[in-house]
């Protein structure tokens, strides 16, 4: 990963947000590996419970009179955990947001069952029901483009291991195309069906890609393959 020269100095340990490594910190960006289970921003029900509220404890080292705070780029899905970025300041969470589309984007998932074909890229128009359930549509003018790359990097008689380029960025698009396209993400309870045997949802951002907002240098961030996803394609 290349770092930027904005130089920063990090609160002190016992500041740490639960639930959040820090992969990287300047004083225009926070990358983060959030776990599996965190919310990004609040719901009705969450207020507290997110990344967005503690890394904004985070910043402000305690004092809840600091002006310091994060600003949402992008979000991942409570059940999906890795790389997630926020930024620090108005100016880099617009540079950022204006970009996103040309920022390269990869996920790791575990899927049920085996794929005819190895790779390729599933393209269809999503669109929303009033019961907040994403779903494909012929019609482009119902629906928004999504288009996921794929490409089996292991698999068994049972689950396969996905590497996924995400060219589109639409709410639950990977759980979406790859449950309409008969491999549905292991443990997905919405999209997919209950297995007594997974312990959550197996997808993972592990890597992004960008331009930083104020040195327009290119970063990689990257966690790699959750260790739980490549075991459960080895013992089975």
């Amino acid at each position: 990963m290349q770092k930027s020269s904005n130089s920063f100095k990090k609160p002190p340990a016992k500041y740490q947000p639960r639930g959040l490594s820090i992969l990287y910190e300047d004083r225009d960006i926070l990358v983060v590996d959030k776990e599996c289970g965190l919310l990004t921003v609040s719901t009705d029900k969450v207020r507290d419970n997110t990344a967005y509220f503690r890394l904004n404890s985070y910043v402000r080292k305690g004092n809840q009179k600091s002006k310091n705070q994060v600003f949402i780029v992008h979000r991942l899905d409570r059940d999906t955990s890795g790389v997630l970025v926020f930024a620090k300041n108005e100016e880099a969470k617009r540079f950022l947001q204006a970009e996103w589309h040309d920022f390269t984007k990869k996920y790791y998932a575990v899927v049920c069952g085996t794929l005819p074909e190895k790779e390729g890229v599933i393209s269809s128009y999503l669109v929303e029901n009033s019961a907040h359930k994403v779903y494909s549509v012929n019609d482009p003018t119902k629906g928004k483009l999504a288009k996921t790359g794929y490409k089996v990097l292991q698999e068994c008689n049972k689950y396969s291991l996905l590497e996924i380029d995400l060219f589109t960025g639409r709410k639950n698009q990977i759980r979406v195309h790859c449950a309409e396209g008969g491999f549905p993400v292991a443990g997905d309870k919405a999209y997919g069906q209950k297995d007594p045997g997974i312990k959550r949802l197996m997808l993972h951002a592990g890597s992004l890609t960008i331009l930083h907002p104020h040195t327009k240098e290119e970063m990689t961030f990257e966690t790699g393959i959750p260790e739980y996803f490549k075991a459960l394609v080895r013992r089975l």
